[in-house]
């Protein structure tokens, strides 16, 4: 078997695989429910039902589905650049972090400057981190699969340092979490007693952003030359590894705002578990956009709603709750599957 690069496939081909994928997804997903004993056409319209069903149901899937634009965000426009960011969950607890401690009062400003300037200094804090690995990459070619991937992990161990010692909340029982955020700091509710906060406004802002960034600007020809060939691009004069330090600070900056809204926006405070993996699922929801911005939107609401749907299923359908995960998982396999039989076809000898 052998693969050959085809030409460049039209929309109507572009759309096919990608739906081809989330059928396949479905498909797998059905055998798995048949095997727990439940009807597969019963838990698709509880999983449907529990994300959209109702305003509470639906603005708890635009919740959850914030963070994942954030951290689908950065690691499509990482991608396009061939920049393999896998630490955005790294990138989202260091923005936390700085919420956590530029929001507890140590700043005595208004809310309208103060949230503005803590997003700010969250998203350099995650940019700064990034650009370690970057560095790492262009100058001494490590691998930025390993360097960011292992930060994830220094990184989670760090929140935890920090939160049994310098951040923990004297008032907090013995919890280990951080002090409150001051009301100045916290990000206001779009819909007054509900969850869905503007940290979703924001994200929307940023997709908008990166998309004119990509398909309007120099930097996101550079970027896209960058990716597709490197050594083409410098050969056009293209500064590569500069292009290369550019992209890693956009990604680390878009990851760490995920930890802002999280920490400004949700919960008020940092704790450890402050990411259930958004940082990774940001992948999957950056593959299935196809790495555009705004269909990141699309992808991260679409995967937000298989997670808040797939809890309310499992209380009625006594399906687990991990079907869930497994959707989102063969997703992403079927999805790079997809993309590899839109560029190339395979050969049998």
């Amino acid at each position: 078997m052998r693969l050959e690069p085809k030409p460049a496939p039209g929309l109507a081909m572009t759309l096919l695989y990608p739906a081809g994928a989330i059928l396949a997804t479905l498909v797998i997903a059905s055998v798995l429910v048949l095997f727990a004993g439940a009807s597969p056409f019963n838990v698709f319209w509880l999983v449907a039902k529990g994300a959209a069903g109702s305003q509470f149901a639906l603005l708890e899937t635009l919740t959850r589905a914030t963070p994942l634009i954030f951290t689908g965000l950065a690691v499509a426009v990482a991608f396009h650049a061939k920049l393999w960011n896998i630490g955005a969950e790294a990138q989202l607890y260091i923005g936390g972090v700085v919420t956590a401690v530029l929001g507890t009062g140590a700043l005595p400003l208004p809310g309208p400057l103060l949230i503005p300037l803590i997003a700010l200094c969250a998203m350099v804090a995650g940019a700064l981190l990034l650009l370690g690995p970057a560095v790492l990459k262009t100058r001494f070619g490590v691998d930025e699969v390993v360097t960011t991937l292992l930060l994830n992990f220094i990184v989670l161990l760090f929140v935890s340092m920090l939160l049994e010692g310098p951040l923990k909340d004297p008032m907090g029982l013995g919890w280990p979490k951080s002090a409150s955020l001051i009301s100045e700091a916290k990000l206001p509710r779009i819909i007054h007693g509900k969850r869905l906060h503007w940290g979703f406004g924001i994200a929307l802002a940023c997709a908008l952003a990166l998309w004119v960034i990509l398909k309007k600007t120099a930097l996101g020809y550079e970027m896209r030359a960058v990716g597709n060939n490197r050594e083409a691009a410098r050969f056009a004069g293209i500064p590569v590894n500069p292009v290369l330090m550019k992209t890693a600070l956009l990604s680390g900056g878009l990851a760490a705002l995920a930890g802002f809204s999280e920490v400004a926006g949700l919960k008020g405070n940092l704790t450890l578990d402050l990411s259930p993996g958004y940082g990774y699922t940001g992948i999957v929801v950056a593959m299935l956009a196809l790495l555009n911005p705004l269909g990141v939107v699309i992808s991260a609401i679409f995967v937000a709603g298989i997670f808040v749907g797939a809890d309310a299923m499992s209380r009625t359908a006594g399906v687990p709750s991990y079907i869930a995960q497994v959707m989102v998982a063969t997703s992403l396999l079927t999805m790079v599957t997809a993309i590899m039989l839109t560029r190339f076809r395979i050969r049998w000898r």
